[in-house]
């Protein structure tokens, strides 16, 4: 069987803060330069603001994604930064679901702590400052995982469930809404249904952690759109240990898509949940509230770097990064 060729793509985001009283200093963490591992090179990345900040400064965060903090110590009524970066993703070699062990054994792995592989992604299987488990979230993981079933066919099983019984509302949560909540009310958007999966999985012993990127809407000659194109998405990876798996165990499940992830994402960061992986937060004096405008342009690209014909529709509306 062949190799697929890497997807190329250009993508652009763009944030956008508009303050009604100047703000007086400013400090800020962002997490915007996608991340480079084995199924995603990234060829070259660049992040602009404005105003240009009187410090910045790049490092790896404990998780190994790029963080870039700056300060803005001169008053300002705007502020602007825009990421673009040039990836290829390699679509992974996915092992076959009834090849995978039961769920049970890999929780059985994570809770022995036996193995590098194993003590890296433990981390991933405890609560978060924004997922805990809990028995709800257990009840709602143990249709998908009976006695003995093979981990990535509950795993698909519960990201379609996910995908159903959760309507996409991009008007009923905040950043700021309790996992509680969400499942009460079974409404939100790719932030809030990444917590619910992730937070079911752990419920069961098993390691899932929050990853954060981009999506292509739709590519030439696809059928079905995805959601969540025109903004930050949000969706998860889940720890199956098996050879051949692809990013050292590693299966990305993009739960308000149905789908397990391929050639259609990129990846900017990944950690225990979004607070560990939010694009740009801070602090400041003066401004008042502001939410941010953000448009994100995802575009597909020929082996030769030229556009490639008749693109996705998607990108460039404002909406609030979520």
């Amino acid at each position: 069987m062949s190799t697929p060729r890497p997807m190329d793509y250009r993508v652009r985001h763009v944030t956008v803060y508009d303050y009604a009283t100047p703000v007086t200093i400013s400090h800020h963490a962002g997490r915007l330069r996608p991340r480079h591992f084995d199924t995603q090179k990234v060829h070259d990345s660049a992040l602009h603001i404005a105003p240009v900040p009187s410090h910045r400064r790049e490092r790896r965060d404990f998780f190994g994604n790029t963080l870039t903090t700056f300060t803005l110590a001169e008053p300002y009524r705007a502020l602007t930064v825009t990421a673009t970066s040039h990836v290829s993703v390699q679509p992974p070699r996915l092992p076959e679901a009834i090849h995978t062990p039961p769920w049970e054994q890999v929780a059985d792995r994570l809770a022995g702590g036996l193995g590098a592989d194993v003590v890296d992604a433990g981390q991933y299987a405890f609560d978060s400052p924004l997922v805990a488990a809990s028995a709800d979230l257990r009840d709602f993981a143990a249709p998908s995982f009976p006695p003995g079933r093979p981990i990535l066919s509950g795993v698909r099983d519960l990201c379609h469930r996910v995908h159903t019984a959760f309507a996409y509302d991009p008007a009923a949560t905040t950043i700021a809404t309790p996992l509680a909540l969400v499942m009460r009310e079974r409404r939100g958007v790719c932030q809030d249904f990444a917590h619910v999966m992730i937070g079911a999985l752990r419920s069961l012993g098993l390691a899932a952690r929050y990853v954060s990127g981009y999506v292509l809407t739709r590519m030439p000659g696809d059928g079905d759109r995805l959601e969540g194109g025109d903004a930050s998405h949000a969706w998860l990876s889940v720890f199956v240990p098996v050879d051949g798996a692809p990013n050292g165990g590693w299966i990305d499940v993009d739960p308000t898509n149905d789908k397990l992830v391929t050639h259609e994402h990129v990846v900017v960061a990944w950690g225990r949940d979004f607070d560990d992986v939010s694009p740009i937060k801070g602090v400041m004096l003066g401004g008042g509230n502001a939410a941010p405008s953000v448009s994100v342009d995802v575009t597909p690209l020929n082996p030769d770097g030229s556009v490639m014909r008749d693109p996705p529709p998607g990108g460039g509306g404002p909406m609030t990064d979520r």
